[in-house]
Formats: C-alpha cells, sequence, structure tokens
C-alpha cells in the first residue's frame, strides 16, 4: 500500500528514502521518482518500479549546489549557472568525483553525473531532511506521461512504491532542461525549464548532440553505455583460459577472478551491482593480463532484460 503523506509528513518521508525505500515528490517541474542515490539497490527498485526497460542515466537531486558540487567537478560556467538558475528547472552534467558517494547504477555506469537542485520548496525541505542525494526520475512507469500531482503518480505506481508526498501540483510542468558540460562545449542534451537562450547568455554558444555519435549523459535520450576495455563474452557457460567472470547465481568454475552478480539469482541485486562489477573485472583483468570477461546468462524478466541490454551493448564490437 503506497501511503499518501501530507507536507508535514516530510520526516516520514525522509525515513522511508535513507531506508532504501522510494518516494515520490513533488519538483516544480513534475513529480520524482525518488530513492537514495547513493544505495545502487533503492536505485534498482526505481527501475523495477516503473517498468524501466533500460538503464538510463538518473538525475540526482541535492539541497544546495555545495552538495551538487561535492559530488562532481564543476567549471565556472557550471558555477555560474548554478549561481543564476538553482534552486530551479536546470540539470548539469559533469564530470563524476572521484571517492563521490552516488551508486554506479544511477550514473549508469559513465564518468559523469547529472546534477540539479529543485526549484520546489518541498523538495528542498526532504532533501535536507534525508540527509542524502536523491535519484529521481520522473514518477511514472515508463513511456507514460509525466506526472504534474499526487493522483497523477497513485494513477500509475500506487502498491510500487512506498509513499508519495504530496505538495499540489506541479508549477512547470515540464522537465528540466539538460546540459552537458564535461566537455569543452555546452552542449544541450534536453530542453525543458530553462531555455538556451538564457544559458547562453551566461556561457556562449549552446550546441546539439550529433546523433548516436554523442555519448548520452542524461535521462530521455538514447544511451551510449560503459564498456570495459576487455572484450565481453556473453551467455556463457564455461569460463575460457585466461577470463574473468561476471557470475549469476552459482558461479562457473576455473575463472581466474569473479564478481557475482547475485549469488541468490536476484535481478534487483543484479542491477545494483552491474556497472560497479564490469568496472572491477575490467580493472582486474588489465591488472592481471586477462584475455577478456566471461558473462553468465541472465534471465530476461524483470530488470533482467535492461542487465542483458547493457551487457549486449557492453559486448558488441569497437
Amino acid at each position: 500500500m503506497t501511503e499518501r503523506l501530507p507536507p508535514a509528513g516530510i520526516a516520514r518521508a525522509a525515513a522511508l528514502l535513507r531506508s532504501g525505500a522510494l518516494v515520490a515528490f513533488p519538483t516544480e517541474t513534475v513529480y520524482g521518482l525518488g530513492a537514495d542515490a547513493t544505495d545502487g539497490a533503492a536505485v534498482a527498485a526505481i527501475y523495477a518500479a516503473k517498468g524501466r526497460p533500460s538503464f538510463n542515466p538518473l538525475i540526482s537531486h541535492f539541497p544546495d549546489a555545495a552538495s551538487a558540487f561535492a559530488e562532481v567537478v564543476p567549471d565556472a560556467r557550471a558555477r555560474a549557472l548554478a549561481a543564476r538558475f538553482w534552486p530551479g528547472p536546470l540539470t548539469l552534467v559533469l564530470p563524476r568525483r572521484e571517492g563521490g558517494r552516488i551508486s554506479h547504477l544511477t550514473g549508469a555506469g559513465l564518468d559523469t553525473l547529472a546534477v540539479r537542485v529543485p526549484g520546489h520548496p518541498l523538495a528542498l525541505e526532504l532533501l535536507r531532511a534525508a540527509g542524502v542525494p536523491v535519484a529521481a526520475p520522473s514518477a511514472n512507469r515508463s513511456g507514460g506521461v509525466s506526472p504534474t500531482t499526487a493522483d497523477h503518480v497513485l494513477d500509475g505506481l500506487s502498491g510500487r512504491i512506498a509513499a508519495v508526498l504530496d505538495g499540489g501540483p506541479c508549477a512547470v510542468g515540464v522537465e528540466s532542461t539538460v546540459l552537458d558540460l564535461s566537455g569543452p562545449d555546452p552542449v544541450l542534451l534536453r530542453p525543458g525549464g530553462v531555455t538556451v537562450v538564457e544559458i547562453e547568455a551566461l556561457v556562449g554558444p549552446v550546441s546539439r548532440p550529433e546523433g548516436e555519435k554523442t555519448a548520452i549523459r542524461s535521462p530521455g535520450m538514447l544511451l551510449s553505455h560503459y564498456a570495459p576495455s576487455l572484450p565481453v563474452r556473453l551467455e556463457a557457460r564455461e569460463v575460457g583460459k585466461g577470463e574473468a567472470l561476471l557470475a549469476f547465481g552459482a558461479p562457473l568454475p576455473g575463472a581466474a577472478v569473479t564478481w557475482n552478480l547475485s549469488a541468490s539469482g536476484d535481478p534487483v541485486e543484479a542491477a545494483a551491482r552491474l556497472f560497479a562489477g564490469l568496472r572491477w573485472l575490467d580493472a582486474e583483468g588489465a591488472r592481471l593480463g586477462l584475455a577478456g570477461i566471461a558473462a553468465m546468462p541472465v534471465p530476461d524478466a524483470g530488470l533482467g532484460e535492461a542487465i542483458n541490454d547493457r551487457l549486449r551493448r557492453a559486448a558488441a564490437p569497437r
């Protein structure tokens, strides 16, 4: 049963988030489906609740710019935009800070993170009370219309999430603008509540991504995925000589090193551990001079579909 919390229910909503539960909450744009962005299992639960077919990078929400910039590396452009538009409907994509707390699943395994400070007083109060970064895509089933009221959230997600914090209708009603500042030129990844004209007044010309050649670093776009440097072999039924093993369930024998996505065969746990596992096996494999990574089969049911989508992309010729 999904709790419907009044604005005074901030403490309850914050406690649920810290416990790993999912809580929908209002922002100035749309209602977000929030989870502790540092907790891979909680983030995996977002995908399960939404029925999301693949692991898009998720936006992490913070109560202020200082908290956001503790997880990413801002430059002068980012600081100027944050000073002008935060709190507000602008998401900045910036390099992930080494040693940061955000789960690799939140950032979809990329070396960047999408961060913002929402411009809704109830959202800011919740973020301060929770004390953790909150990953939050729109609080609707995947492919549905973005919700701008608590009723919209309950229409699609009742019984699938712990609670919705009812803050009334959202003021903006369209998603945040997403701007990639991870390279030398600002790139608009998604138009939204802050206009390009407003952005260009501060940071100069803004370009658009050039089709699929550009690494997609935000929600709402085609995906470009983290791929390890070692080749990945799918549907492994045995481990070859000089291979690392990405296991699911009982691991195959003979691997030089093994990372088990889930010993119990739980796809939610596997999703939470996928990107960290690929990175660890890649690093260990390079250190040991291994030839590749053998990935055991993962059933396509539930989050298994998204896991397999990512593994196929990691294994694609490059």
